[in-house]
């Protein structure tokens, strides 16, 4: 393929190309870039030119596309400025809480057949004291007991405090939740 011929063939269509970019666009100074960037698109490409085709129809098809190329990626940005708009698109990372199933897995898996069955029955299948009684063949006094130090045992293993604010050990909710996938696993 013959350089000038090519340069001079594509410099030539430079016009063209302006006026085929405004009519796209509808703004002078993004139609010049949008004619300049599809030279050098073409120019990079020329390799795919097959010699004796119509040059200009094939600038104009990668100016086309390149319009509409960027035309799409335009329409998906979203401005903003702040960060606000990501904030509600960010999802937190879950390998913390990988670690921490993985965690309450193993402890749950040391307590003792029957507190973990008490536990069970209590915390995650919503049993009450009574109900869990009847399901283990055993006082409900025992459940309860066993239920309690299922729980302190668990406090233990996390190095949970009784004595700290806001602690209860008679809150299951978070518990319960961890046992249900552990038990379905």
């Amino acid at each position: 393929m013959d350089f000038d011929h090519t340069r001079t063939a594509m410099l030539a269509a430079m016009p063209q190309l302006r006026s085929y970019a405004v009519s796209l666009c509808r703004d002078p100074d993004r139609a010049n870039d949008l004619a300049q960037e599809t030279l050098l698109r073409a120019y990079a490409n020329i390799r795919t030119f097959k010699p004796g085709s119509n040059m200009v129809g094939w600038l104009f098809a990668i100016l086309r596309n390149q319009y509409y190329a960027a035309y799409r990626k335009h329409h998906r940005e979203v401005e903003d400025v702040d960060g606000t708009y990501a904030q509600t698109l960010a999802i937190e990372p879950d390998q913390i809480i990988q670690l921490e199933w993985s965690d309450m897995r193993a402890a749950v898996a040391e307590l003792p057949d029957g507190m973990r069955r008490a536990l069970v029955l209590v915390a995650v299948e919503g049993l009450s004291y009574d109900e869990a009684a009847r399901v283990c063949n055993c006082p409900p006094g025992t459940v309860r007991s066993r239920v309690h130090r299922a729980r302190a045992r668990l406090a233990e293993i996390f190095a949970l405090d009784a004595r700290a604010p806001g602690y209860d050990m008679r809150a299951s909710e978070g518990l319960g939740a961890a046992v249900v996938v552990f038990d379905a696993a």
